[in-house]
């Protein structure tokens, strides 16, 4: 009971985290006045990262050690939706990450360099999109906790 209680807590600890982390990024890349740092944009990207393996780790954690059996998981679309959903999130986060080093670079190199407006509009719509997908995570795990598209 403790273990499953732990798990659930942790999973969602680091999912609020991990949407903490893209929420700031994309706070960040919402000003238009003064460009963001991109150092400090890689730094916070990193934290998502750790973040995301800690849903990940998780996740796996309740899949595998926690109350319901692996089965009443495996079996439902639902958690199929959410994985897949997880997935394309992560897949979404490469270009923001990309970009975000890229900006560090070049500002290394040249200490004037600012961050192009439109790639920063770009990358902040990416971010954006990120963030509602993300938001629906919760939505599937309250339907998969009810058993809604369990077959079993």
């Amino acid at each position: 009971m403790w273990t499953d209680a732990l798990l659930a807590y942790a999973h969602y600890a680091s999912i609020l985290f991990l949407a903490g982390y893209l929420l700031c990024e994309y706070l960040l890349l919402r000003h238009r006045d003064t460009p963001p740092d991109p150092a400090f944009l890689a730094r916070i990207d990193i934290g998502y990262f750790i973040a995301a393996i800690a849903v990940l780790a998780s996740g796996a954690g309740r899949l595998f050690f926690g109350a319901k059996p692996a089965a009443f998981f495996l079996g439902n679309p639902v958690f199929h939706a959410k994985i897949s959903l997880f997935v394309l999130i992560g897949l979404l986060s490469i270009a923001p990450t990309r970009a975000f080093l890229r900006w560090r670079r070049l500002q290394r190199e040249d200490t004037g360099w600012r961050i192009p407006a439109d790639q920063q509009r770009r990358v902040r719509l990416l971010v954006l999109v990120e963030l509602h997908l993300v938001a629906l995570l919760p939505l599937l795990a309250a339907l998969m906790a009810r058993g809604i598209g369990y077959r079993g």
